[in-house]
């Protein structure tokens, strides 16, 4: 149910996606604090934007890439001959504004490899996949660009013995930007006018026989923004895969689940695709092992996905040490059990403290490193569970992940945060495992790179469950929220970080 390896998850427009033929090229001057003191530099930043959009509806950019132009003296920063190639990266803020409504979003991208020139300026043009942003409103919708983050790596000129790391200790170079001259509080891109009719849907139309997929599911769409909010989806998901029971008993539960890991090492943080979990409630312990005002609520529970006991693939984009773009497959595999305890202590507030212990094994594949496929084999995974501290090591000894939800309830109100049938946030922190069984056809051994490139400690971890569906009950009106007609959880949860 969690996952704690990836960072800057890579974003795919979702179904519905306004698009249109409104291009923009802004040209903008920025101020760049270079090492040896500011530089001015040239960015130029091109999309395409919708004509207009209708509330509600989910906006993406496309054709984005941002274009940094550094001139000679800023060139002398990178301090290498003529000849030798730059590779760069580039995050710019953009600034969302609808009448009184704010947001930001942030325009990640690569550069291809380019060379430093005898003379002149170096022009470095990155691009890469941009968030939504949802309008909850009617009204003018703004983008403006706001400050810029460079970061690049040399390599050495044609003949030279010189190394980055004579240069600058082994470590990338940075440098911080911001709006000069008449563009500083401007940097407008694009205006984009939401009028307040509601995005065409499909009609609902009965599931067929072969089982519901997606909205035919009767699941739900995605939330509106709030009237007056922009949301901004940097990793929207897809519609939820398939989660059906066979032969479910009456402690059957299941319940989709999704959220964000943060890898330490890589400094940011990846989405964890929506994933199907079945619940096996047990008997409660009542009262409990020391107080009668306690009893215990245990269940068993297994991912699902296709058969496997195992999250959907779901295909990632990182930056090793900070700066090289690289994409893989994970997979988060069930090596053993996954054991949920509820402890319900009886009183007003009625408090519940659940702990979920899961014994979840990485695994990789079709990995590349800026665009060249690096072989790692069929069986590259962590050498054992994702690894959490356990508070009662003598009940259970093994390597696993600790997850951690808390909910209350007082008298005459609703419950508030994780209760496995109406779900909530579970958050971990957990330590990332060496790699095994990671090398080329040819014997390369590959485990070290990704050991000291992703394992280590640390690494904090939120996941949303949504409100778990009763399958046998599925059609019955208690369950009219909870389950789609052929007992999938009708609830997609969004994440959190």
């Amino acid at each position: 149910m969690i996952a704690a390896f990836v960072v800057l998850a890579a974003m795919v427009p979702a179904a519905g996606t306004a698009l249109g033929a409104q291009e923009v090229e802004a040209e903008l001057p920025y101020t760049c604090a270079f090492p040896s003191g500011p530089q001015a530099v040239t960015v130029r930043v091109a999309a395409r934007f919708p004509d207009s959009a209708a509330k509600g509806e989910a906006i993406v950019p496309a054709d984005v890439t941002t274009t940094v132009e550094l001139p000679e003296a800023a060139v002398a920063e990178l301090g290498t001959a003529p000849g030798a190639e730059v590779r760069a990266a580039t995050e710019l803020a953009v600034a969302l504004s609808q009448g009184e409504a704010r947001a930001e979003a942030s325009w990640r991208g690569t550069a291809q490899p380019a060379t430093v020139p005898a003379e002149g300026p170096l022009v470095l043009e990155s691009a890469g996949d941009v968030p939504s942003v949802t309008p909850g409103s009617a009204g003018e919708l703004s983008l403006r660009a706001d400050t810029l983050k460079l970061a690049w790596e040399v390599g050495n000129a044609p003949g030279s013995s010189d190394t980055q790391e004579d240069r600058a200790g082994g470590a990338p170079l940075s440098a911080s930007c911001s709006l000069s001259g008449d563009a500083a509080g401007d940097g407008l891109l694009a205006v984009i006018p939401v009028t307040g009719t509601e995005p065409s849907r499909p009609a609902e139309t009965p599931p067929p026989s072969g089982g519901p997929t997606g909205s035919e599911a009767g699941k739900p769409d995605r939330p509106a923004s709030p009237p007056g909010r922009l949301r901004v989806e940097a990793d929207a998901p897809k519609d939820a895969p398939p989660c059906l029971v066979d032969n479910p008993a009456e402690t059957t539960l299941n319940a989709y689940i999704t959220g964000y890991s943060n890898v330490r090492k890589l400094d940011g943080a990846s989405l964890i695709p929506v994933s199907c979990m079945l619940i096996e409630q047990g008997n409660a312990e009542f009262p409990g092992p020391d107080d009668p005002w306690h009893f215990r609520q245990t269940a068993e529970v297994e991912f699902s996905h296709e058969g496997r006991r195992q999250t959907p693939p779901a295909q990632a984009t990182f930056l090793t040490y900070g700066f090289v773009p690289t994409t893989a497959t994970m997979v988060l595999e069930q090596a053993g059990r996954m054991h949920l305890e509820a402890d319900f202590f009886l009183g007003n507030p009625v408090s519940v403290v659940s702990t979920i212990r899961a014994s979840l094994v990485l695994r990789l594949s079709d990995v590349k490193v800026n665009g060249v496929p690096l072989e790692v084999g069929p069986d590259c995974r962590t050498e054992t569970p994702l690894i959490s501290a356990e508070p009662e090591p003598d009940r259970y000894p093994d390597q696993h992940m600790v997850l951690n939800g808390f909910s209350q309830q007082y008298e005459g109100e609703n419950a508030t945060g994780y209760m496995v049938s109406s779900g909530g946030p579970l958050t971990s922190e957990v330590a990332i495992p060496a790699f095994t069984g990671c090398g080329t056809s040819d014997g390369e051994d590959l485990n070290r790179l990704l050991t000291a490139s992703i394992s280590g400690p640390g690494n904090y971890v939120k996941q949303i469950q949504g409100q778990a569906c009763k399958p046998i009950e599925a059609g019955t009106e208690s369950q009219k929220d909870a389950c789609t007609p052929d007992g999938q959880p009708l609830v997609i949860p969004k994440p959190e970080r």
